[in-house]
């Protein structure tokens, strides 16, 4: 069954991944060329021209085709009302970092919210060759075929994702969840893109991810396509999913409270996430 709402253009799912092909063209001119790098929060935050072309692209066409909406985007994009109700989250390139080195991991990642909650998911890896697109209510696929979270029941099975945030003065942040997971699960992968870790988790080939220093635009798109895939999304506290908190965890639903409770275990033993 689709989703609809009366704030909703009945094509907005294809509209957004007609955007994010083309986004992933502009990037495709600079993969593999080892370009031009800036910092930005710390040094291993890095922009790209590409980033920057590649967001102006997504901006301008999703500006043309939801006018009323607002867009953010991580290279200091905005438009729109600050209270919109629909708000678009725009990461142009995620995996700034494989991308300079040469590295396929690296994806366009387009996330509506309504209302404070992931709707609409299209992330697209361009070098890889893989569009993840999902509607909360209508499902979600890979290359326009159907995809759903894994059936995996046990967390002691399961496969995790996670990544390590550019938080200054900690540098040892998620490192004990880190070993907990690994030591409880089948172990925990890094692919350097947050929105290629949600978009696998909806693809059912990894049972969860979780992260608590993320940035709005890097996981609004996976949440709904781990949603739309049958999945669960919550803060790491086991909290309402709010992207703008940048603290996320996203699994299969069948392990999700296995994973909520490790993550609790480790966080009395340290300092909260």
């Amino acid at each position: 069954m689709a989703f609809t709402t009366p704030l909703l253009n009945p094509n907005v799912l294809p509209l957004t991944v007609a955007t994010a092909h083309a986004a992933g063209e502009v990037l495709l001119q600079g993969w593999g060329q080892r370009p031009a790098t800036q910092t930005k929060s710390a040094p291993t935050d890095l922009v790209t021209e590409y980033d920057k072309r590649a967001e102006e692209v997504v901006m301008k066409r999703l500006a043309a085709d939801f006018p009323e909406h607002a867009i953010v985007g991580e290279e200091g994009s905005r438009i729109g009302p600050s209270h919109a109700k629909c708000v678009w989250y725009v990461d142009p390139l995620d995996g700034t970092m494989n991308f300079a080195h040469g590295l396929p991991f690296f994806a366009v990642s387009i996330g509506l919210v309504v209302n404070d909650a992931p709707v609409v998911g299209v992330v697209h890896a361009p070098a890889l060759g893989w569009t993840f697109a999902g509607m909360v209510g209508g499902g979600a696929t890979r290359n326009g075929m159907p995809i759903a979270v894994s059936h995996t029941a046990a967390l002691p099975h399961g496969l995790f994702a996670t990544g390590f945030p550019y938080v200054a003065g900690q540098p040892n942040a998620n490192m004990p969840e880190f070993a907990a997971f690994i030591h409880t699960t089948h172990g925990v992968r890094r692919v350097g893109s947050a929105a290629l870790d949600l978009a696998f988790v909806a693809a059912g080939w990894i049972e969860g991810y979780w992260e608590a220093h993320i940035q709005s635009w890097d996981i609004a798109a996976g949440a709904a396509l781990v949603v739309a895939a049958g999945g669960r999304v919550s803060d790491v506290d086991g909290g309402t999913f709010d992207a703008r908190t940048g603290r996320v965890l996203a699994t299969n639903g069948l392990v999700h409270e296995q994973a909520l409770n490790l993550l609790k275990t480790v966080a009395t033993a340290k300092q909260p996430l």
